[in-house]
């Protein structure tokens, strides 16, 4: 087992969607290992919380931009975030010309490594263990099962859902108690502006957000 501090998460809605933030935000901020053990199934989490340290670390001595730079490629590397993308969007993605499919993903992107950035700027003491994994339905897919610890209170326990192409694992879904899907929540809220306002209007409101994220605009 993994043991790695984590960090608090900025004020956000109430209920579900507050609960999800700071989930999303305090498993994703390693420091060290409590243990040497690794595979090729948690190797690219904690890559990624390796790198969230070092983007930490640098707290206010580093700007929006330089930050979102240590961090991009370990997003990266950990998420598929066309797989993420896809499945948030539904099943009208296979439906979307090529370069609409493109847009999507640089703007999705740029929203979900801005939100690492926004939410690991300083470290604050709670605990981030990474346990174990198990199979899934999917033989192709395991479930990384981690919990946060916080400096007081219960643990939170948080799964990624990791799928396997070829020799490399990728993270394709969240799951929050176990049960919370992130990619559910995402494809609720995709799904309402896709309704309302088509591709460009969720084009649009992922870079509206990314701005915001850079701006200082939480």
């Amino acid at each position: 087992m993994s043991t790695v501090p984590a960090t608090a998460m900025p004020r956000a809605s109430t209920g579900r969607r507050e609960f999800v933030g700071w989930a999303l935000a305090a498993l994703a901020a390693g420091t060290r290992h409590a243990s040497a053990s690794t595979s090729p199934i948690s190797d690219p989490v904690e890559d990624l919380y390796t790198t969230l340290l070092a983007a930490m670390k640098a707290g206010a001595s580093a700007n929006f931009d330089r930050r979102f730079e240590i961090i991009a490629p370990a997003v990266d590397r950990a998420l598929d975030l066309t797989a993420i993308l896809s499945m948030s969007v539904g099943l009208r993605w296979a439906t979307l010309a090529a370069d609409e499919q493109a847009a999507l993903l640089a703007a999705f992107r740029r929203y979900t490594v801005s939100t690492y950035v926004v939410r690991f700027d300083s470290f604050s003491g709670q605990r981030f263990e990474v346990q174990s994994d198990t199979a899934s339905s999917n033989p192709d897919q395991r479930i990384l099962h981690t919990r946060i610890v916080p400096a007081s209170g219960d643990p939170h326990a948080i799964d990624y859902l990791m799928h396997r192409s070829g020799e490399t694992w990728k993270v394709v879904d969240v799951l929050l108690d176990g049960t919370i899907s992130q990619v559910a929540i995402q494809r609720s809220d995709f799904r309402r502006i896709l309704t309302d306002a088509g591709v460009s209007g969720l084009l649009a409101s992922l870079n509206h957000k990314s701005a915001n994220f850079a701006a200082g605009v939480s």
